[in-house]
């Protein structure tokens, strides 16, 4: 944020200001060096999103010790006042900051931001004293790799009839900051990683527990990828959703017009309202007929947000075609012209979008760290921060795509960059199939899904609170 923030200041790093209509020529203005300043600044950015979103969220979650009920019972809405916090910085940043830089001045606007970012990283520092810290286990990746590679190397040896001969280590072994797990029948294969062969290196013999956490991160995959076309649906908000909204008649009264920027503020509003309403209302209200501390199951939960998918596009496709409807008749459909429709015709497609926001992404983030092993949380949470950026480079291919099959022959395609000459509302509806098929596949992978039931030594302190609250597994059935 320093060097984004120099990079719009300095007069040496900002590219000068150009009247000419060709951006050709304007493009020619700008130094070779000062495109590198800025992409690199946008780099380290999302380098560092990288390393801190998935470990945020781990950190964040742990603090809780589910061996007391009253704190394990308040890590059941850490997920969604964690999403209400970020939303609450998004909304922000969509209208206050977006402001500054349009109407004040691009260094204020970008230096608010890199000031707190700043006080963010002293209130951690301070506070980091007082945080639970779990000591590193090492690598997940490099433990699953461990499993996959004996695994191949036992291919041969027959495995046991009885599991319990398999190679595991004694509970005093793995000490209190990880604990056993007992061996389940799925995914058998790789038990063949803890058949004792003679070889005890570690890329040739692994614990019981070690190929269960191998089981329960491969689990995962089958939901990881019915869950990448949702952040596919969440793309749309920030890009074709707002493009819509730059067509329309976007004024507020008299003298006010609503910036092209803010019209995502619709999405982060609706979300901002809706976790608080679905944690303390809808979640008390299920908890008396299902017994579950979440109201419902995650993966229920995930579902309900994929059904809304389907709705959110089927309406976004309405709309877009009442728009067009409008733009026929005015004559507008070859002109970059403002549609005679008020912008808040998008209102109820970003508004439901929000809703399934809160269903769906907060339920793969707490669902992808709530069933990921103990070790390997943050792995876990990666799995929700990949769907998201797998979901934008899918949102980008199936547009450039689609836009280069429907100009075949000469048509116009369903998106042009005059969206008054495009049918965006046959893009919608592909999109409402693609959901369609996308939530068939999710209810199939996720009947065949068997959540974890991880024996710990605080058992007997959890026991009455396990009787009023059945596991998901059992939930399910």
């Amino acid at each position: 944020m320093v060097i984004l923030t120099l990079a719009v200041s300095l007069d040496s790093l900002r590219p000068p200001t150009c009247s000419s209509s060709n951006p050709d020529y304007c493009s020619t203005l700008t130094k070779h060096y000062q495109i590198v300043i800025f992409f690199l600044a946008l780099y380290i950015i999302a380098l560092g999103a990288g390393g801190t979103k998935p470990n945020i969220q781990t950190l964040g979650a742990e603090q809780f010790d589910v061996l007391d009920s009253k704190e394990r019972a308040r890590k059941f809405s850490f997920f969604n006042w964690w999403t209400f916090a970020a939303f609450c910085g998004n909304l922000f940043s969509t209208t206050v900051l977006i402001y500054i830089q349009n109407s004040v001045s691009w260094s204020i606007g970008y230096g608010v931001p890199t000031a707190g970012l700043s006080i963010a990283i002293a209130v951690f520092l301070l506070g980091s004293p007082f945080y639970r810290h779990k000591p590193p286990s090492g690598s997940p990746v490099v433990r699953v790799a461990k499993v996959l590679v004996a695994a191949v190397r036992n291919w041969s040896f027959r495995l046991p009839e009885d599991p319990k001969t398999l190679h595991e280590l004694d509970s005093e072994q793995y000490g209190q900051a990880k604990r056993r797990i007992d061996h389940s029948s799925s995914l058998r294969f790789l038990d063949k990683a803890a058949v004792k062969t003679g070889s005890d290196g570690e890329w040739h013999l692994c614990s019981v527990t070690q190929v269960e956490e191998t089981k329960q991160i491969i689990k995962l995959l089958p939901i990881f990828a019915a869950t990448i076309v949702p952040s596919v649906m969440l793309a749309q908000v920030l890009t074709l959703f707002i493009k819509q909204g730059t067509t329309l008649d976007r004024r507020i009264g008299p003298r006010f017009s609503i910036p092209p920027g803010n019209l995502s503020s619709f999405f982060m509003i609706a979300t901002i309202i809706v976790i608080p309403a679905y944690d303390r209302g809808f979640v008390p209200l299920l908890r008396k007929y299902t017994n579950n501390p979440r109201g419902i199951t995650m993966l229920q939960r995930i579902g309900l947000g994929l059904f809304l998918h389907v709705l959110v596009m089927v309406m976004a496709s309405f709309v877009e075609k009442w728009r067009l409807t409008i733009v026929r008749s005015h004559g507008l459909a070859h002109q970059k012209a403002t549609v005679p429709l008020t912008v808040f015709a998008l209102a109820p497609q970003f508004v439901l979008m929000g809703v399934a926001e809160v269903l769906v992404e907060v339920g793969k983030m707490e669902f992808f760290y709530d069933q990921a092993p103990q070790g390997m949380k943050s792995l876990g949470s990666s799995f929700y921060t990949s769907t998201l950026a797998m979901g934008n480079f899918m949102s980008s291919l199936i547009l450039s795509t689609t836009a280069k099959i429907t100009r075949e022959g000469g048509r116009n395609g369903w998106i042009e960059n005059n969206l008054n000459a495009s049918r965006l509302d046959n893009y919608y509806l592909f999109f409402a199939v693609l959901n369609v098929g996308n939530l068939l596949f999710f209810f199939v992978v996720s009947s065949f899904y068997a959540y974890n039931r991880e024996g710990t030594s605080g058992e007997k302190e959890l026991k009455h609170e396990e009787e009023v609250f059945p596991d998901e597994e059992e939930l399910e059935r």
